[in-house]
């Protein structure tokens, strides 16, 4: 596991030092429904465009949920680069969120949640996931120029990863 590094946990690290994206997609579901495929790490590079591997890294456990930690490795042309997350938050159909473990060597802080809410629709259940990350680059010196490399990246992936999510969800 050489391409993650021990996370730091972020003592001291304000926003400030940090990005945070967010971005939304609507999808003919509901949010249970999605919630349920954004979780299931059996399927989950059926849609997902960033990741060519995503598991749960715990023994002998098959499902999300609080302190379950999981494993994130992008695809190669990302560089193949690993990030190990726990979920701190799990509310099925509402929403999830996540911090780093331990990440790659340019990332300090990574965070992640992923809000649900259901859209008033005449022909059937639609629903919004909302998809917000906060990244912190180090080394910190290099801040200035990594921060906003990484705000352009996660912005341009998370689009596309929630495009894919759509895809997925409403091809059925």
């Amino acid at each position: 596991m050489g391409f993650y590094q021990p996370y730091n946990g972020g003592v001291g690290l304000h926003m400030e030092h940090g990005i945070a994206v967010a971005c939304s997609v609507e999808i003919e579901a509901s949010c249970g429904a999605v919630f349920d495929v954004i979780h299931d790490y059996g399927i989950r590079l059926r849609w997902d465009t960033l990741l060519s591997k995503a598991c749960i890294v715990d023994e002998g456990v098959t499902v999300a949920g609080v302190g379950v930690k999981t494993l994130c490795v992008g695809r190669a042309m990302f560089g193949e680069v690993g990030v190990e997350t726990v979920y701190v938050s799990f509310q099925r159909g509402r929403v999830a969120a996540v911090k780093m473990t331990r990440g790659p060597w340019f990332l300090e802080d990574f965070a992640a949640s992923m809000v649900h809410a259901g859209i008033p629709s005449s022909v059937g259940e639609r629903s919004r996931v909302t998809y917000s990350l906060r990244i912190a680059a180090r080394p910190r010196w290099l801040r200035f120029v990594m921060n906003p490399i990484l705000r352009v990246v996660f912005r341009v992936e998370t689009g596309r990863r929630l495009a894919g999510l759509k895809r997925y969800v409403e091809k059925g």
